[in-house]
């Protein structure tokens, strides 16, 4: 489950890991300042570009690092102006990352503000029912450089279109990590991308505006808590009992709700943040009243945001939305105890934009273009 490049790209370096690496061949330390701007304030595509360094030293760049590990194989748009980018890596493997769009009043389209939604695994080994990025399994880990590189791929697309590449600035407004994979089973790859990400030297975007979110992992929560990055969670609940849980959701067996909550609040004492929970509604699965005034209950307890999300439809799989109604009145019982609480509404359907879909789909074509 581990991809070893031939060459390590430049995303996942650091500025001590660089300036170490530069050093063993007697490069000066500003070098490695030097190389991290020209990757991430000037979003340079080749070595060739980066003209303030010496040639030979360019050289060895592009013989030591791979300067992106990944290329877009295409990207898709909704009507609801979400993008899906559809990336493959140096494996061949491929990976989903999205743009989701919110447009502001009085605002051209291109300067609206943008959610970017990451992935950290080829697949995913949690098994969620209702998930498409589990379908295949898992295939592997994401390395650093190829979780940064995904934001850097964004980066291209919009710049022109955005008037912060002209400051250096990323192209967007917030990062999500609910892509495809389970963040928090990729531990040591995720904090090294979102410290890179939150770097000065690096993208230098602001870790309030990072949300990471995890199905349940309950001891690397608590170990994430402890995390100088001042992140912000979110956890995939879509069960507000146990027995729920447990039907759509394998990893509540290992860390069921007398586990999970707890571990919720500690993080939250640490770092004095509000916790999002994630419920997904599933048709004549979790949409009942009861699952609401139990939801209900556990955000007042956790003084947690509740983000409602109407299931989106994945061929091959049972489940259905429920009725606008039904999403409304399920809302509701959460209004009414001030709970605070967002029912989302669907944001890239058309383009099958939830979370493995369009991967999906592309492996599936592969495999019948090979048979």
């Amino acid at each position: 489950m581990k991809f070893t490049p031939a060459k390590p790209p430049s995303t996942g370096e650091t500025l001590d890991t660089l300036t170490a690496r530069l050093r063993e061949r007697g490069e000066p330390a500003f070098r490695a300042k030097q190389i991290l701007d020209w990757v991430y304030k000037k979003r340079a595509r080749t070595w060739d570009e980066m003209t303030n360094l010496p040639k030979a030293l360019r050289v060895w760049l592009a013989d030591t690092f791979e300067l992106m590990p990944m290329v877009l194989v295409h990207g898709k748009q909704s009507l609801d102006v979400t993008d899906k980018l559809l990336l493959e890596l140096g494996d061949r493997s491929l990976i989903e990352t999205v743009i989701i769009r919110a447009p502001q009043d009085g605002v051209g389209l291109e300067h609206s503000r943008k959610t970017i939604c990451i992935s950290t695994q080829v697949g995913c080994a949690m098994g969620c029912k209702f998930c498409a990025s589990g379908l295949l399994g898992l295939k592997r880990d994401l390395n650093a450089g190829e979780i940064v590189a995904q934001l850097l791929q964004v980066c291209y697309r919009e710049d022109e279109h955005d008037p912060r590449a002209h400051t250096g600035l990323a192209s967007f407004d917030n990062i999500v990590v609910m892509g495809m994979g389970e963040p928090l089973a990729n531990y040591n790859a995720i904090i090294r991308a979102l410290t890179i990400v939150n770097a000065e030297w690096g993208l230098g975007f602001g870790a309030r505006r990072i949300t990471l979110s995890t199905s349940g992992l309950v001891p690397k929560i608590l170990k994430l808590a402890d995390e100088p990055l001042g992140l912000r969670l979110a956890i995939s609940l879509h069960g507000a009992t146990d027995e729920v849980r447990e039907q759509i959701m394998p990893v509540n067996k290992a860390y069921p709700l007398a586990q999970l909550l707890p571990a919720i609040k500690a993080f939250s004492a640490k770092h004095g943040r509000m916790v999002t929970l994630e419920f997904i509604l599933i048709e004549d699965v979790n949409d009942s009243f009861e699952q609401a005034e139990k939801l209900r209950d556990i955000a007042v307890d956790l003084h947690a945001h509740v983000n409602l999300i109407p299931y989106n439809t994945v061929e091959g799989l049972p489940w259905k939305r429920p009725s606008v109604s039904r999403q409304e009145a399920f809302a509701d019982i959460l209004r009414r105890a001030r709970v605070s609480v967002t029912l989302r509404r669907e944001k890239g359907h058309d383009i099958e934009a939830a979370c493995g879909q369009l991967r999906l789909k592309t492996e599936q074509a592969r495999e019948l273009s090979a048979s």
